[in-house]
């Protein structure tokens, strides 16, 4: 409780109600005792580098479910789906009590017409240090959310590549990054694997070379690359997205299943490409 307290004055001297809102969200993980569990993996060091770790965790998972909520609100209504979605992301994270509830008030914050979403996402890009590695794993996340309907209409795109563009992506970067979680979606759902959307039927018309094409398309390459090159960039993928490097670079804990996710993408799509190919 005395983190709270201590927390909502500190942050409304500074920043009047949204430093107070602020401090609550901040003085709460220091009550849960996060510092504890963070001492236990390794110490600080394995999550944010500066001295703001509890500040920056705050900020990113208020910025991630209020921006979420701007999106669910895109085209004029927010749809079952999409709240099934946001709850869904928050069981996968472990979110309960306090943490849920602001997590929940961040989701309807984002619904309000005058969201402040520029000031939102480059606060959270100050926050984790412009890190490209963590701004793209946020990034993938509201992508996910965008698509909990099976599909990406005009206002929810606008949206994202607002987002892209605040956080320093580029147009065609966006534009590859939801052309692969095309092909992760159709590749999960050609293989049966739920991973908590709304269409998870398998398509009766994917067929064996469709999900070979998503498979190197996962992958960021195409069926002209030798198996070199397969082979390289499949161990720089899982590199680059293995959980306990993200973990080191900021992303927290309650969002490793998310990481998990991408990496289990990737490794599905190798082990295809490398039976078809026939290498080891």
């Amino acid at each position: 409780m005395i983190g709270r307290i201590l927390g909502t004055l500190f942050g409304f001297m500074f920043a009047r109600i949204p430093g107070a809102i602020l401090g609550y969200v901040v003085g709460h993980f220091f009550d849960k005792g996060y510092s504890q569990d963070f001492n236990q993996m390794g110490g600080f060091s394995r999550f944010f580098t500066s001295q703001d770790e509890f500040k920056q965790q705050a900020i990113f998972f208020h910025t991630l479910f209020s921006v979420m909520g701007h999106i669910a609100k895109a085209d004029g209504q927010v749809s079952d789906a999409e709240i099934r979605m946001a709850s869904t992301l928050m069981d996968q994270m472990g979110l309960e009590g306090d943490t849920r509830r602001e997590a929940q008030e961040a989701f309807r914050e984002g619904k309000d017409n005058d969201f402040p979403l520029k000031q939102v996402v480059l606060e959270f890009k100050e926050s984790c240090h412009g890190r490209r590695d963590i701004l793209q794993v946020y990034l993938e996340i509201l992508i996910q959310s965008a698509y909990v309907d099976g599909k990406l209409d005009k206002a929810e795109q606008k949206i994202l590549e607002n987002v892209a563009q605040y956080m320093g992506f580029k147009d065609n970067e966006l534009l590859y990054l939801l052309s692969v979680f095309e092909a992760e979606l159709r590749f999960r759902q050609g293989q049966g694997r739920n991973q908590g959307h709304s269409r998870q039927q398998r398509p009766n018309s994917y067929s064996a070379q469709q999900s070979l094409n998503d498979a190197y398309k996962i992958l960021g390459l195409t069926a002209n690359d030798d198996d070199k090159s397969i082979k390289k960039a499949y161990r720089k993928l899982m590199s680059e997205n293995h959980p306990d490097k993200l973990v080191s670079k900021g992303l927290p804990k309650q969002a490793l299943e998310l990481a998990k996710n991408k990496t289990q993408d990737i490794q599905a799509a190798y082990e295809l490409v490398k039976e078809k190919r026939g290498f080891r």
